[in-house]
């Protein structure tokens, strides 16, 4: 009886797999729920106080590392990626070169993926539980205490590289992750061997130099993090490593040699939306609030709002080259109704005295 368990088990993993790639997903992979090496990096990542204002991170104990308290029950975790580059990086770069054009995070220029990921997984679950039975289960996108990266490298999807994101040998890094905890006794995959090397094209390409080691990324020095995680005001002696970034940053990406394998994303959700791909930085800081509203509306930009979207273009601004136009846009703004955006416009204007005191 135990064997044919099993055997059932092996047959319903396979059409797991089957399943997730034709729901789209680029690959479906299945892990335990023993996350013990990857709590003690938690905490080790935690004790240095890498998290900045986080608090998340270490707010839920140990469901993070410990599955079975997140979700009763669960033995097995289904673990998904999903493709999601929308231009080549040759495109990424000649935004980074230009001071005057707005950067934003490759992975916000489309829809948000969450509910569309979640709904992928909700269909998943329901072929699932046609096929099995019903079955004790929960779908994940980057929406509760989970460690995705940890439990995708267990499902054999890629490794976590020396920045910390998540690599396959085939398809680069530029992916989403969802998973199903789940109770039924699926086989684990076999993970992957790490194939970084003696690469560190990521720790020397760090704009703010915030992956510390191979490994380890301080993510109060992450333009992710300064850009979208942070409430407050940027600290001013990373302001001008941000350079022309304004919402996340993905150098690390765009110079990891396994990211020559990635493909084009072929869903229209992931296709950039208003243009943000070649927006202006004087053109999105002129944005009203509804502006900015509506043109995030379903976005995973919208999240940061419109104070720290202005926020974020000042200092862009005041790293950017000096004009008339830049002076104008950034004096318009001194009297903004926040503090916080007219602490980062008096910064902006402060450089371009510096540079160039004619203004």
């Amino acid at each position: 009886m135990e064997t044919t368990s099993k055997q059932d088990m092996s047959r319903l993993a396979l059409q797991i797999k089957q399943w997730g790639q034709e729901l789209g997903f680029q690959q479906t992979g299945i892990s335990d729920v023993n996350l013990s090496e990857a709590e003690a990096h938690l905490q080790h990542w935690l004790a240095k106080n890498f998290h900045g204002e986080m608090d998340y991170m270490q707010r839920h104990g140990d469901k993070r590392s410990q599955p079975g308290l997140l979700q009763p029950g669960t033995v097995s975790i289904i673990s998904v990626r999903l493709d999601y580059l929308p231009e080549s990086s040759a495109n990424m770069n000649q935004v980074l070169d230009d001071p005057t054009s707005a950067y934003i995070s490759r992975y916000a220029l489309g829809r948000d993926y969450h509910k569309m990921i979640r709904n992928r997984l909700q269909k998943l679950a329901e072929r699932i539980q046609a096929e099995a039975g019903d079955f004790g289960y929960r779908a994940f996108v980057d929406s509760a205490p989970v460690l995705e990266k940890a439990i995708a490298e267990k499902a054999g999807l890629g490794w976590i590289g020396k920045h910390s994101n998540l690599i396959n040998r085939k398809a680069g890094s530029w992916f989403f992750l969802g998973e199903i905890y789940t109770d039924l006794p699926l086989p684990a995959d076999s993970p992957v061997g790490n194939h970084c090397g003696a690469c560190t094209a990521c720790l020397d390409i760090c704009p703010t130099q915030a992956i510390v080691a191979p490994y380890q990324v301080d993510a109060r020095r992450c333009v992710s993090y300064l850009t979208i995680e942070l409430q407050g005001s940027i600290p001013e002696e990373l302001r001008p490593l941000i350079g022309n970034r304004i919402y996340g940053c993905d150098d690390c990406q765009i110079i990891c040699p396994w990211n020559r394998f990635a493909k084009l994303s072929n869903e229209k959700d992931f296709s950039p939306r208003h243009r943000l791909n070649t927006r202006q930085l004087l053109d999105v800081f002129s944005w009203s609030e509804s502006t900015f509203l509506a043109n995030t509306e379903g976005s995973a930009i919208r999240r940061i709002g419109h104070e720290r979207w202005l926020r974020n273009i000042a200092v862009a601004l005041g790293n950017a080259p000096s004009s008339e136009l830049v002076i104008d846009a950034l004096k318009l703004k001194l009297n903004h109704p926040s503090t916080l955006v007219r602490e980062h416009v008096r910064w902006a204007l402060d450089q371009h005295s510096t540079k160039c005191p004619s203004f």
